[in-house]
């Protein structure tokens, strides 16, 4: 399936692109945070797919916009 993922902060940092177009054979959040666990090790992260935060066990559908949000500070 073909997701579109957005990246914030120190993932951005982490991984060089803010955005990219993946074709995927997954269908859960936890599938798709696997697929980080080596380049995102150290960071804490939330997901939302079309702008509402889920949970990992969130089944993914054909061109979900997913981001990957790092913990945001300021004031």
């Amino acid at each position: 399936m073909i997701l579109r993922l957005k990246y914030f902060g120190m993932i951005v940092e982490a991984l060089g692109k803010e955005t990219e177009e993946l074709n995927l054979d997954i269908c859960t959040v936890a599938e798709l945070k696997n697929n980080y666990k080596n380049s995102l090790a150290n960071i804490n992260y939330k997901v939302a797919v079309n702008y509402n935060l889920v949970e990992e066990e969130y089944m993914l559908n054909e061109n979900d916009e997913v981001a990957l949000l790092p913990p945001f500070a300021g004031g």
